[in-house]
């Protein structure tokens, strides 16, 4: 019975992998967005499209090393192909950094919500666009 739940969890690992993985690692980053975000915008009263931007820079350097490591598993060699890999990955998140001040200035700026929690509900917005951009531009498989 164990033996035959442990076959089955291990069998949806293997076939949702690269999903489990990307929430998991998108989760982590995720914190340090928000984390990095609270710090600039609640501790230092920063700006909070200021803020975003600082919390975008450490989320996404964090971002590109575990997508590139363990969510896509990226076997570029070289530091030509390299490059190439993290200008695409840096270049489709700063689409959706452009989302995200959208949405912030929008509720925080113009309607006056919390800070956090619109941060939060930007952040869900922004996971998806970050896996699509992902999966099928910057990590996408050669054939």
């Amino acid at each position: 019975m164990i033996a035959d739940l442990y076959r089955k969890c291990l069998e949806m690992y293997r076939k949702y992998k690269e999903v489990i993985l990307y929430i998991f690692f998108g989760g982590l980053c995720t914190v340090v967005s928000i984390g990095s975000f609270a710090w600039c915008d609640v501790v230092m009263r920063m700006d909070p499209l200021i803020a975003n931007v600082i919390s975008w820079i450490l989320a996404v350097t964090f971002a590109y090393f575990t997508n590139r490591t363990w969510v896509f598993e990226s076997e570029t060699h070289g530091l030509k192909n390299m490059l190439r890999e993290a200008v695409g990955f840096y270049g489709g998140r700063v689409l959706t950094l452009i989302m995200e001040e959208v949405v912030l200035l929008i509720f925080i700026n113009g309607l006056g919500l919390p800070s956090i929690g619109v941060k939060v509900f930007a952040q869900v917005l922004v996971m998806v666009a970050n896996y699509v951009i992902s999966k099928l531009i910057v990590f996408r498989k050669t054939r």
